[in-house]
């Protein structure tokens, strides 16, 4: 009864047996390995983005402040929602790697709304030298409280940002959930509403440990791959890399994994739904935040469930509603989830 975090399971069977294919032999470091070419010719096919350039790095928080660090310059705020990655749970690496850039929130929320994002940017480039200047957006699709920006959203937020000439970032950790859900493509998610950089997460969603990123500007390329050495992120065994990201796209793997995930976080949302629990987001992705009374969180973390309390702790009164976060990854048994339900 696992629903502590996707970033807890297993790694699909199918990237193991890559790792195992690729494990033989000799091949070229740094990125010239066959796979790369491979896993570049696929991300681009399936962004429809020919001529996008595409790196692999081997966690989240490195996708996603090398990209940054790339879009930015050390004299700009990046604007972010609060709960963001890159605000709440990346340790300041950010404002490190982007050489003391700063984040400038635009809302408290999970999702920022064009006049969240508008009076953000107003408030900046308001002291001459004595400020901070505008700099680039970052949208995070999954947010991290499970909810969604439709692609009409996106596009707005994206329309603000490219009128005062901003880049825009998505923080994609769960990109393919967020995908699945939508039912839209990968163009249609990034840059045909004006997203120039995506963190292509892979790592939560079945493999052991890549994440990609995507600038579909390859004027870009050069200086990542500076940042990216310079950051450590730069495998000498790069095919390692490769061979679980090939493997992750090859036979709608991704897909898959996304579908599986989401399917059993809705099933998870209904039985809370059905036994009574208050839900302070709506289910759109593999992310539940719903309240229980304390006592049932007590017996549920005494019958071996793993999860997140959110909003308070097991000391107080028993018939207190404490918010919780629950995640479903890809392979979590129904079993566990029916088991769950039943002590509820």
């Amino acid at each position: 009864m696992h629903f502590a975090s996707d970033n807890s399971g297993p790694v699909s069977p199918q990237i193991m047996e890559a790792l195992t294919r690729v494990n033989q032999g000799y091949a070229m470091a740094y990125g010239a390995d066959p796979e790369m070419e491979a896993v570049t010719a696929k991300i681009r096919e399936i962004f429809e983005a020919p001529e996008a350039v595409v790196y692999l790095v081997a966690t989240g928080t490195a996708a996603n402040v090398l990209a940054l660090s790339t879009l930015t310059q050390p004299w700009q705020t990046v604007f972010c929602a609060g709960p963001a990655h890159i605000n709440v749970d990346e340790c300041n690496a950010p404002e490190f790697f982007m050489g003391g850039a700063k984040l400038t929130l635009a809302t408290r929320a999970d999702k920022m709304t064009p006049a969240d994002l508008r009076a953000a940017i107003e408030g900046e480039e308001t002291r001459g030298v004595h400020g901070p200047q505008r700099g680039p957006v970052s949208l995070t699709q999954v947010t991290e409280f499970g909810t969604l920006y439709g692609v009409p959203e996106l596009a707005e937020l994206c329309d603000v940002a490219k009128a005062y000439g901003l880049p825009v970032h998505m923080d994609g950790a769960r990109f393919t959930n967020a995908l699945v859900s939508l039912g839209c493509t990968p163009a249609e998610m990034t840059w045909k509403v004006g997203v120039d950089a995506v963190s292509f997460g892979g790592t939560k969603n079945g493999c052991m440990g890549v994440e990609a990123v995507v600038f579909f500007d390859p004027d870009h390329a050069q200086e990542f791959e500076y940042r990216r050495k310079r950051g450590a992120q730069l495998f000498s065994k790069h095919r390692y890399l490769s061979a679980q990201m090939l493997a992750y796209l090859s036979d709608d793997l991704w897909l898959e994994n996304a579908r599986a995930a989401n399917a059993k976080a809705t099933m998870l949302a209904d039985g809370l739904r059905a036994a009574g629990a208050e839900f302070s987001h709506p289910t759109q992705a593999n992310m539940i935040f719903a309240a229980l009374p304390r006592a049932r969180h007590k017996a549920l973390f005494a019958a071996g469930a793993a999860y997140h309390l959110w909003d308070g702790g097991l000391e107080g009164p028993d018939e207190e509603p404490v918010t919780a976060r629950f995640v479903c990854d890809w392979s979590l048994p129904e079993t566990d989830i029916q088991a769950f339900l039943s002590l509820l």
